[in-house]
């Protein structure tokens, strides 16, 4: 299995290697978009080689001192580690530990705005006076691969430079790792894609409810080299009681305050079962933001 890449046209790149997963866009002088590229390639192919060889200790529980040596495990670690008071393993932020290490090969004169996209979670870059759209699709059920029309959103960020706001990261029951909570998605909004990606996956596990009708099993019978071992995670949601939605969504949403108050993000939006709350402040959602303003991602 080697890393692979292929150009979609003049601005946008997709990387793959195993579960690596990564949209790239550039805009800027081409000589500097290119040369960002090229730098951002040659980084990518030996990654996950890096991250495989530490991964006896990227999937374990974080403790007092980083025991890793990479740059992107270190990075990976240092997301996770303010919250050690309960379960997590660096790979609650391995998305967005990686999309963070490849776009800072775009943080270059020449480039105007940049964006890596690792299944969702996304490190933006953005030179003074830009801005970035990113469109929020609140619900993984909804998607149909056989729609070929424009996909509609739920909601768009639009996130300026002067924010301090680079990562944008998604966890929920329904995304491609595990939950121990019920939201269908939880959005955050923080300085970088790794924070962003751990406190999702936290603000993710907070929104819940005690309901016999909601099913779990131990990680390990759902993927047997899980991080999670043993610990019960969701997989089947049923329709639930408005209030019991209400409180699961309640939880989360007094989770993400304090995690914003700490300053560890800038906000959040979660969606369960048709209901949400959002945590301010938020980058402004706009329905209709000219095309010509801001480039477009989705989380």
């Amino acid at each position: 299995m080697h890393a692979e890449r292929r150009q979609l046209d003049a601005q946008r790149w997709h990387f793959q290697h195993g579960p690596i997963d990564l949209l790239i866009e550039a805009e800027g002088e081409a000589a500097a978009v290119a040369d960002a590229h090229a730098a951002a390639w040659a980084r990518f192919e030996p990654l996950l080689v890096e991250l495989v060889r530490e991964l006896p200790a990227l999937r374990a529980p974080v403790g007092a001192s980083c025991p890793l040596q990479g740059p992107v495990a270190q990075r990976m670690w240092q997301a996770c580690a303010p919250f050690g008071e309960s379960f997590i393993t660096p790979m609650a932020a391995v998305a967005g530990a990686v999309a963070e290490e490849i776009v800072a090969f775009y943080r270059r004169p020449g480039i105007e705005r940049a964006w890596v996209n690792n299944g969702g979670d996304i490190a933006l870059h953005l030179a003074p006076g830009r801005s970035a759209r990113v469109g929020l699709f609140a619900d993984l059920a909804r998607f149909d691969l056989r729609d070929t029309g424009p996909l509609a959103t739920d909601g768009q960020f639009e996130i300026q430079a002067a924010q301090p706001v680079r990562g944008v990261a998604t966890s929920g029951w329904r995304g491609r790792s595990f939950s121990l909570g019920i939201a269908d998605s939880v959005t955050v909004l923080a300085a970088t894609a790794s924070q962003a990606d751990a406190a999702a996956t936290v603000i993710a596990n907070a929104v819940d409810v005690d309901d016999a009708a909601i099913r779990r099993l131990p990680a390990r019978e759902c993927k047997d080299d899980s991080d999670l071992g043993d610990i019960p995670v969701t997989v089947e949601v049923p329709p639930l009681a408005p209030d019991s939605v209400r409180r699961a969504l309640d939880a989360g949403a007094r989770r993400a305050q304090a995690l914003q108050q700490q300053g560890r993000i800038w906000a959040a939006v979660l969606v369960c079962q048709g209901q949400w709350r959002q945590v301010e402040p938020l980058c402004s959602i706009r329905a209709n933001v000219p095309a010509a303003a801001v480039g477009s991602v989705f989380a």
